[in-house]
């Protein structure tokens, strides 16, 4: 039985051909906790598991002008993850391609729906979760995310390791996670943060 009830499938589908972030809210409250645990039982880490399903949910609203009004979205979605995770357990590399395609519709997805946060102040939202970080947190993020600099190069200029640039990262995206999802907007921290 689906875990959700106010649409059907082939509405949900419909009103994602449409930008609907509303349908997009939907479909991860309902799906992302199942998901989840599913990944878990192939990757056997939490992080791992947790960033298999954000890379389910970033190719599923990239592709949505593809989705098929007759396939389940319950299957389109485990289909998905499974090759994620899969992929991971043979070491393949994150895609950038759904988070590139994502950013390019953001401003305008933004603006086709009364829920939808204002730019402005998902902007100041994110500014503020940013203070909160460690000061070398913050300027490892910012070398990364606003100047888009490699983690060689930011080991480079900060004159620390590789390695150490890669923790502070994946600590920062950490604490992000954890502050946009107190405020019940992880699924806005997935379509904000992979700008680059």
């Amino acid at each position: 039985m689906n875990a959700y009830k106010i649409h059907t499938d082939q509405e949900l589908t419909t009103l994602l051909k449409q930008d609907s972030q509303a349908a997009f809210k939907q479909v991860f409250d309902s799906w992302h906790k199942k998901l989840f645990h599913f990944s878990l039982r192939y990757l056997n880490n939490r992080e791992e598991a947790e960033e298999a399903v954000h890379d389910t949910f970033l190719n599923f609203w990239a592709y949505r002008q593809s989705l098929d009004t007759e396939y389940p979205v319950e299957a389109l979605l485990y289909t998905t993850c499974k090759r994620l995770c899969l992929n991971r357990m043979r070491g393949a590399s994150r895609s950038k391609v759904a988070h590139d395609v994502l950013w390019n519709n953001y401003e305008d997805i933004c603006n086709s729906t009364e829920e939808a946060l204002n730019l402005a102040d998902l902007e100041i939202f994110t500014e503020r979760a940013i203070l909160k970080l460690p000061k070398q947190q913050q300027l490892v993020f910012r070398m990364s995310r606003d100047e888009g600099l490699s983690q060689k190069v930011i080991a480079e200029k900060l004159q620390i390791s590789k390695e150490t640039v890669k923790k502070h990262s994946a600590e920062a995206l950490k604490s992000l996670r954890i502050h946009f999802n107190n405020y019940g907007l992880l699924w806005y921290f997935m379509l904000f943060m992979y700008k680059n």
